[in-house]
């Protein structure tokens, strides 16, 4: 053969392993960034949920080369359904205490992989200043549903003014094993304690009917504090458990366990919502 067909030759091979090379680590470059898509399910909320997500979508992009896609529903029963059939591969809206009920109803295998916020309950009253000023026979309202009745219990319990059976993890007026002060507990409606402000001493009120109400929070008498009574309220990102130990998920929960989140609470927010990772709740 002559030198001009050799290299003929020589050089149509390279063309063929070229694009053979380029065919194959193509696809795979391209599977990569498929895999680098997390489809995280909120509930369809708040301007400052919003502003919160844009700035961990920020540091997922930038950080981790993650494209975060949420998918908003608008009913709390169905963020789970939608992760344990794979219509999403996270989702970031509920606390454990809702998760293990949810569990146990639906038989589904979700666990958290990382904690985000702790939105605190409070006990407001137009009567005093202070929870040492409640008298005897005062009365408190709290919600009267089963998880929010509760948490309200464990919130008055912190104060000091109750004392509750030990090891519960859902406590009722049933449980009360100290009351030095007599105090009557009005069991309400959820979206009603705030308006019974006028009628009783005091009332325990979830964060979104106190706003509804026009409450001042910062008016407060008592805060949930953090403490392993309130673990069980923190809110978390969510995943299958047989995916929780996946690389990719595990950076999203790093990209939202940030300062820049953290700042971006604080701000929206101010003190109503509070960052929850990193927190000591054995106390």
């Amino acid at each position: 053969m002559s030198k001009v067909t050799n290299w003929v030759i020589a050089g149509a091979a390279v063309v063929v392993i070229g694009g053979i090379a380029y065919a194959s680590f193509g696809h795979k470059s391209s599977a990569k960034s498929e895999d680098k898509v997390v489809k995280v399910g909120i509930i369809a909320g708040s301007k400052q949920d919003t502003q919160i997500w844009d700035t961990v979508s920020k540091t997922a992009k930038d950080k981790y080369g993650i494209t975060l896609k949420f998918k908003q529903f608008s009913d709390y029963n169905q963020p789970n359904k939608a992760l344990a059939d794979g219509d999403i591969d996270v989702n970031a809206f509920q606390h454990y205490a809702f998760l293990d009920a949810s569990n146990k109803s639906t038989g589904n295998k979700i666990v958290s992989i990382g904690d985000t916020v702790i939105s605190p309950i409070r006990l407001y009253s137009n009567t005093y200043k202070k929870v040492s000023e409640f008298k005897t026979g005062d009365t408190i309202a709290v919600p009267n549903d089963a998880s929010n009745e509760s948490r309200a219990l464990y919130v008055l319990k912190s104060a000091g003014l109750i004392d509750l059976k030990a090891g519960l993890k859902t406590a009722t007026v049933k449980d009360i094993t100290k009351n030095p002060k007599s105090l009557k507990i009005k069991e309400l409606a959820a979206d009603q304690t705030a308006r019974a402000l006028s009628d009783v001493q005091g009332a325990v009120v979830n964060g979104t009917y106190a706003d509804t109400a026009g409450l001042d929070y910062k008016k407060a008498i008592f805060v949930e504090p953090i403490n392993k009574d309130s673990h069980q309220w923190v809110n978390f990102i969510a995943a299958n458990e047989k995916d929780k130990n996946k690389q990719v998920l595990k950076d999203v929960v790093k990209a939202y366990q940030t300062q820049a989140t953290k700042d971006t609470i604080k701000k929206v927010y101010d003190g109503v919502e509070l960052p929850a990772w990193g927190k000591d709740f054995t106390k």
